[in-house]
């Protein structure tokens, strides 16, 4: 038996329109619909979505990413909306913080930084990715990903990074203890830069790199990403010292 897709109006004979894709089965929208199968099955489930992508991005960082990258793309969140999630839940956590961020630095010389933290994070997150990026399509150029390819990965390391970051304002929530936080800040500093590292070395160690040559470049690419990143947050410092009052 035939019928005509309800979105394209293409005529589909198995589950799925050939066309369009959409499901040949479909319903009125109704609220016990949306929670349980829209919200939790489209970000909560474990074997697609926001929190399957988490995992990926710890069990196997690299790996995870390059199949995505290679066209296995279904059961992945996509990356832009996986960071803009992470920056929310992060807002969050900062505010329910017992002490703010800014008091935990030297104000006098962040205060223009943070600023512009304040409202423009969500645009200031990716300011360093199409720098690394082309770092990385550099560096790799054996591996034969184009340019945009890095830009995803990368992407994707963004997203692996601003989860380690969570960490930081979690521990907000329980102290205002700011030589503890501030060493908590050192070491989530230092398992960023292994995580780099280990995302890398994952994504490229199947392209014919002799093994020392790609180390040597992990690390390079991860020191790198660190350094990029401080430059631009440098630059934003000043932006907003002498332009935000």
């Amino acid at each position: 038996m035939t019928s005509n897709c309800l979105n394209c109006n293409e005529e589909i004979a198995g589950k799925f329109c050939s066309n369009c894709s959409q499901a040949a089965s479909t319903h009125r929208f109704s609220l016990s619909h949306v929670i349980k199968h829209d919200f939790i099955h489209g970000i909560f489930h474990f074997d697609k979505g926001f929190f399957y992508t988490i995992k990926e991005l710890f069990s196997r960082p690299g790996h995870s990413i390059r199949e995505y990258v290679q066209g296995k793309r279904t059961k992945h969140f996509n990356y832009f909306a996986t960071i803009i999630l992470l920056l929310t839940i992060s807002y969050f956590l900062q505010k329910w913080g017992k002490i703010e961020v800014a008091s935990l630095f030297n104000q006098t010389a962040s205060s223009g930084l943070f600023k512009i933290l304040k409202n423009y994070s969500k645009f200031t997150v990716f300011l360093h990715i199409p720098i690394i990026a082309f770092a990385s399509y550099l560096f790799f150029r054996k591996s034969k990903q184009n340019y945009t390819e890095n830009l995803v990965l990368n992407l994707y390391l963004q997203c692996g990074v601003l989860t380690i970051s969570l960490i930081f304002p979690i521990f907000m929530l329980f102290t205002e203890n700011k030589e503890f936080l501030l060493a908590v800040n050192v070491f989530l500093s230092v398992l960023t830069f292994f995580y780099l590292i280990i995302f890398n070395y994952q994504y490229f160690s199947v392209f014919d790199i002799k093994k020392y040559k790609l180390i040597i470049r992990v690390v390079v690419i991860a020191i790198l990403f660190l350094v990029t990143k401080q430059l631009i947050n440098n630059f934003l410092n000043f932006v907003g010292l002498k332009y935000l009052h």
